[in-house]
């Protein structure tokens, strides 16, 4: 097994931009990420460095006690957000996330960050489709666009508003609403951020919801 990370090094992976994974460090410890691959220099100027799938792995699951930092595998519920990683709501929380004026910028940033990874990452450059992480992260990646359009994720009761789950389905969440008039909508603001939507019955309870992936083109 590779060795876990310094201290010094998982300060700089800790601190790293939300969804970006901009990196901040010293060129040194910018350096040793990228030999450890843990982070990679970005060709285009300004040549910043960002987290690899295994950087953000790191970052986005705290070390078990007394085991020190190490890589832990990723996970898609809100307990990412414990390491203070930034998470979407998907509905449902038990733990209310604090609204206000704070959270709108802080949603808008992180969705302007996912924008420009899009930007890096595609091999076309393409803003208009998910990228690849993204598609490792799903029910988060897809909550983030519907709050960032303004969507009202669903309290700890489930009573109203969008709740966004994983699904048996490769590249596929689902999506609930406790109306009609709510799914259609969340299905506009999917489609525009780059996913390809459709409406489903569920059999025996007759509820409707959304199984919504990434759009490859």
């Amino acid at each position: 097994m590779s060795r876990p990370p310094t201290a010094a090094q998982r300060r700089v992976i800790d601190d790293a931009e939300p969804v970006t994974g901009r990196l901040r460090g010293t060129p040194a410890q910018l350096a040793a990420l990228v030999k450890r691959g843990l982070a990679f220099r970005h060709p285009r100027p300004p040549h910043d460095h960002f987290l690899t799938p295994a950087g953000h792995r790191i970052r986005e699951a705290p070390p078990e006690p007394g085991s020190g930092p190490g890589p832990v595998p990723a996970t898609d519920t809100p307990a990412a957000a414990d390491s203070g990683v930034f998470a979407a709501r998907v509905g449902g929380e038990a733990e209310a996330v604090p609204a206000g004026p704070a959270r709108t910028r802080e949603v808008h940033s992180a969705w302007q960050g996912l924008l420009e990874l899009r930007r890096m990452t595609n091999p076309d450059g393409a803003a208009d489709r998910p990228c690849g992480w993204e598609r490792t992260h799903l029910v988060r990646a897809a909550a983030l666009a519907l709050e960032a359009a303004g969507h009202r994720p669903a309290g700890p009761d489930a009573t109203e508003g969008y709740r966004v789950r994983a699904t048996p389905q490769p590249e596929a969440v689902a999506v609930s609403a406790p109306d009609d008039g709510t799914l259609a909508a969340c299905a506009a603001t999917l489609e525009k951020a780059g996913w390809q939507t459709g409406a489903h019955t569920e059999p025996r309870t007759r509820v409707r919801y959304l199984l919504a992936s990434p759009r490859r083109r």
